[in-house]
């Protein structure tokens, strides 16, 4: 398995850097990598092997080697299985000195608020997909959600925008999400080809 850093990582880096704020990234990228890894460790425990990780300004995108063999429950377990790690981290925190307790809750309570949001590419919208597939199989359904996701994504980015320069790492993020929102909605045809096929698999 290849474990990569996604290259908008990079402008975090130099931010923190000119920032001064080397240690608070430091705690930022152990959050990800944490976080990243209760994903990883789900896929082990469903037996999905994964091809690859990258490791993305809000946690990480997983591709799996065969992913039309990945079961919804799986799909689902692997979703999950970011932020219940962080919801234990944030616990572990509390057992740590109160400097370190302090930031590393903070960054981790962050992480979790805008993993849960229900959009693609966050987990929130991973688990929404994996709970379509379990309840409500319906390409439709599935268009349609992948356009709200640009939807609400857009109008994140905008918010973030009115608040520059105070807002500039979230800035960063929501710009992020935007463009993975925009690429997912681009390829939304094969997207749902894809969905279609899996759901004959599953029924």
């Amino acid at each position: 398995m290849k474990i990569k850093l996604h290259l908008l990582c990079i402008p975090f880096v130099f931010l923190m850097i000119f920032s001064g704020q080397i240690a608070y990234y430091s705690i930022i990228l152990f959050s990800l990598l944490w976080h990243e890894a209760g994903h990883l460790l789900a896929a082990m425990l469903c037996g999905v092997k994964v091809k690859s990780c990258v490791i993305t300004p809000y946690g990480g995108e997983i591709e799996f080697e065969n992913p039309t063999v990945v079961s919804a429950t799986s799909l689902l377990w692997i979703a999950l299985g970011g932020p219940i790690a962080t919801i234990l981290g944030i616990g572990l925190a509390f057992f740590m000195p109160e400097l370190l307790a302090s930031k590393l809750i903070h960054v981790q309570l962050v992480l979790l608020a805008i993993n849960v949001l229900p959009i693609i590419p966050l987990d929130g919208g991973r688990i929404f997909l994996a709970s379509l597939y379990l309840f409500y199989p319906r390409v439709r359904i599935f268009e349609y959600y992948y356009w709200i996701s640009f939807l609400i994504a857009s109008i994140l980015l905008m918010i973030t925008l009115n608040y520059l320069p105070q807002a500039i790492f979230l800035a960063i993020l929501c710009l992020f999400i935007w463009l993975q929102a925009l690429k997912e909605w681009n390829y939304r045809k094969y997207r749902l080809a894809f969905e279609k096929y899996v759901m004959n698999r599953l029924t």
